[in-house]
């Protein structure tokens, strides 16, 4: 029996993959498309994804290949700089593509022994109090432990648990593509900035020698979704709000989304889970959506692979759904919001004006890049210490920086004191003793995932809470 499969083989279930091999996970990974897909929807990497990609010893291998940009004008293009400290050591946006991104962490998940069946459908599933059993297409059945739906927005496996999915239909949609522009370049910029003066939601940026990503509003294209858009489409719209198609030819790829908003009821289902698109769906304005998916499954791998080696204290698994799903339904918001924002009505301008305005006030920008940057999220822990449920920031420390000793994703207690102690937990708590490390408390108890369980000093207090997320003590 595989210890979890995962449906969907992007961002997230790749990253959801990787986390549970670090535990020593089996892992079959089941992706319906035959090839990797061309189409590079999400373009860039915020803060705390960054921060991840550090944590678990990736960033090397992204950062070569991106450009690194200024944290600013990403809520509903309002152009403001983030103030000077954001809490973290990653203050910028790296801009990469999607594509890229799954290349690279598919490499990670196959050199740490993940297994990845390409051009194999979910078709349906059942399951019973110990396993799951996914059919696939052909015919052929795997049983599990557990099964995680990774599968985008249309997610074939929340459908097959009958998981409700409220929120609103697509209301407005475009056409997205990469495609070269025969005009020159100079022509291009000045028309796109015309057009963007009035509408912000369009655009053509010069990926180079010619080549375009475009974004147009498709307002008028085939109301058959199921029909892919065409070049002539992307044409026609062109026009219609530039007045010139910018002589677009030989696109790579062309593709169409809309604004749908929904959020899954729930996250679980027995030994079923949602994760990414297949959770929740939303505009991607503000780039969340794929570091959404890159940090629910963060927040999911250790979780799942305590319960799978059998150390997970009662609950633990719960807490996946218990601190994603508000996260999620606070993107859902703040991506309303800025849909809002973007239209042309007088009183949404007016609304865009009066928080133009407010957006000089540093706390004003900050808390808005904060809910963009996912920097700010805090669990829910009940503890009193300002730490806990606080994501922790990177540091110094005698041994190296704090992040490069999360590579292996255990627990850390981060200890200044040195009196200290994890001795029944070693199986899975680092204790690092620095009487340099720069904390708010004399020592901190770090999840796999770097939010801070404990904040204290007392030997007796950590083994009341030491329980709660790292299971009983051998």
């Amino acid at each position: 029996m595989i210890d979890v499969l995962i449906a969907g083989g992007g961002p997230t279930g790749i990253m959801l993959a990787c986390e549970l091999r670090l535990h020593g996970v089996g892992v079959v990974v089941l992706e319906k498309d035959p090839e990797p897909s061309p189409v590079a929807r999400a373009q860039g990497l915020h803060a705390r994804s960054i921060e991840i990609l550090d944590q678990r010893g990736l960033l090397e291998r992204f950062l070569p290949l991106g450009t690194q940009y200024p944290v600013g004008g990403f809520f509903a293009g309002i152009t403001r700089l983030a103030p000077e400290d954001m809490g973290t050591t990653h203050p910028y946006v790296l801009a990469i593509p999607q594509t890229t991104t799954e290349r690279l962490l598919t490499e990670r998940a196959l050199e740490l022994g993940a297994v990845i069946r390409r051009g194999s459908a979910l078709a349906g599933l059942s399951q019973d109090p110990g396993s799951v059993t996914a059919r696939l297409e052909d015919g052929t059945t795997l049983d599990s432990q557990y099964l995680v739906g990774c599968d985008g927005g249309r997610s074939t496996v929340r459908k097959l648990l009958g998981i409700d999915f409220p929120g609103e239909p697509a209301g407005k949609e475009w056409l997205l593509a990469e495609v070269f522009l025969s005009e020159d370049p100079e022509t291009v910029a000045a028309a796109v900035a015309d057009v963007r003066a009035v509408h912000k939601d369009f655009g053509a940026v010069p990926l180079g020698e010619g080549l375009y990503r475009v974004v147009v509003p498709a307002a008028g294209v085939a109301e058959d979704r199921d029909r892919p858009p065409a070049l002539t489409d992307l044409r026609r719209q062109l026009h219609s709000f530039a007045n010139t198609d910018f002589g677009a030819h030989s696109p790579r790829w062309l593709s169409r989304f809309g604004d749908a908003t929904r959020l899954a009821q729930t996250y679980r289902s027995g030994r079923v889970l949602l994760a990414g698109d297949a959770a929740h769906v939303h505009p991607p304005l503000g780039g969340q959506g794929l570091n959404l998916g890159l940090q629910d499954a963060f927040n999911l791998g250790w979780k799942l692979a305590a319960e799978v080696c059998g150390w997970a204290p009662e609950g633990l698994l719960d807490s996946y759904e218990a601190e994603r799903h508000p996260v999620a339904a606070d993107v859902l918001d703040n991506t309303r919001a800025q849909s809002a924002l973007l239209s042309t009505e007088p009183g949404a301008q007016a609304l865009r004006r009066l928080l133009t305005e407010l957006m000089e006030f540093d706390d004003v920008n900050r808390h808005v890049l904060e809910k963009v940057t996912a920097t700010a999220i805090r669990y829910d822990f009940g503890g009193e210490h300002p730490l806990q449920g606080r994501r922790m920031r990177d540091m110094d420390l005698s041994a190296g920086r704090l992040y490069e000793q999360m590579h292996t994703a255990r627990g850390i207690l981060l200890d200044s004191t040195g009196v200290l102690s994890v001795a029944g937990w070693a199986d899975r708590i680092d204790h690092i003793v620095d009487s340099r490390a720069e904390l708010e408390a004399p020592a901190v108890l770090l999840r796999p995932d770097g939010h801070a369980a404990w904040a204290g000093g007392d030997q007796q207090d950590l083994l009341a809470h030491l329980p709660r997320w790292f299971g009983s003590g051998s």
